[in-house]
């Protein structure tokens, strides 16, 4: 009877060890360091289409977002973006992060994993980890 609780308990340790990770997975989730270069009033993101592919978004949505809330014009020029007037780093890594909590993150799991999908002019958030689907607010998905 002892060798079938030391099994058990052998069992246990190894659905534990898968459990924690996957919860190191959902941590993985890390944005890129913000790359900045000013030239006169104006300011480069010289790292911006890194953004969209750890985002798995659109580019052109991210940079609409961004431009939105800097309240500037911006435009992409290969694999920068110029932004009217001289931005802080720290402005950027602000703003990425609040794209991700919007826009990326599953609101029941919190998982990064999710797509967008768009269904009678409404477009919802939906997780590839939990099947959750929210719908979104605004227009930078």
């Amino acid at each position: 009877m002892g060798g079938r609780k030391e099994e058990y308990v052998g069992l246990l340790k190894r659905i534990e060890g898968s459990l924690s990770e996957k919860e190191q997975a959902s941590g993985r989730f890390e944005l890129p360091p913000v790359d900045v270069m000013w030239e006169g009033q104006k300011t480069f993101l010289r790292n911006f289409s890194d953004f969209p592919k750890v985002l798995r978004r659109d580019p052109d949505k991210v940079l609409q977002y961004l431009s939105k809330e800097f309240a500037v014009p911006a435009e992409r020029m290969g694999d920068k973006a110029m932004f009217v007037g001289k931005r802080d780093p720290d402005d950027f890594t602000r703003l990425f992060n609040i794209y991700v909590k919007d826009y990326l993150e599953c609101p029941t799991c919190g998982s990064p994993d999710t797509r967008i999908s768009k269904a009678n002019r409404i477009s919802f958030l939906t997780c590839e980890a939990c099947g959750a689907k929210a719908t979104l607010k605004g227009k930078y998905a």
